[in-house]
């Protein structure tokens, strides 16, 4: 018996770009390798609009919603003035009694105080992350800013949430993870 179907998609076009076709289902963790270049942040917004079904797409049909986990973002006037801190950031955007929650604590320098603007970004995505768990295990994401060791954290991570029966889709601009996924999908450029 397969499991519950979360999205099925018959191949992406977009401008110059082809994303062949896949399917993702609970238990999955699909990489779409879209290659390293200037291309790369515009692709990967409109996947992200497809997928989310934020736009629509005849050839995508989504079965169960993805949510993406988005990257922090502090204006400079805020982190001057009335900067964001762990705690506050965690109560607005998680689910309060999830393990996911308080989990980013388990760092020893972070605490409910520490201000946002302070942490590596890979500390931030992976405060973003945890809240986005909070809330869903059907996700979309990318590594992108958290160097090689926060990028295995959190590639970790979301593999136990896979295996756990979550889902997931890696936009990714590298292709290390080729051989250490569910489905390998690689971007086409047209010509």
């Amino acid at each position: 018996m397969s499991n519950p179907m979360i999205l099925q998609s018959k191949g992406i076009r977009t401008g110059k770009y082809f994303i062949p076709p896949f399917e993702l289902q609970e238990g999955e963790l699909v990489v779409i390798y879209l290659y390293s270049g200037a291309h790369f942040h515009d692709l990967e917004m409109q996947l992200i609009n497809i997928l989310t079904g934020a736009v629509s797409d005849h050839a995508v049909k989504i079965y169960q919603s993805l949510t993406y986990v988005t990257h922090f973002r502090e204006s400079w006037i805020r982190k001057r003035l009335y900067p964001l801190t762990v705690g506050k950031y965690l109560k607005k955007n998680t689910q309060p009694h999830h393990a996911f929650a308080s989990k980013i604590y388990e760092h020893p320098h972070i605490n409910k105080h520490t201000k946002m603007y302070t942490l590596s970004s890979h500390h931030q995505q992976l405060i973003s992350l945890y809240a986005t768990l909070s809330n869903t295990n059907h996700i979309i994401f990318d590594l992108i800013g958290q160097g090689v060791e926060g990028a295995m954290e959190s590639y970790k991570t979301i593999k136990e949430i896979v295996r756990q029966g979550g889902a997931a889709i890696l936009l990714d601009n590298f292709n290390e993870m080729k051989n250490d996924c569910t489905k390998y999908i690689e971007l086409e450029f047209l010509k």
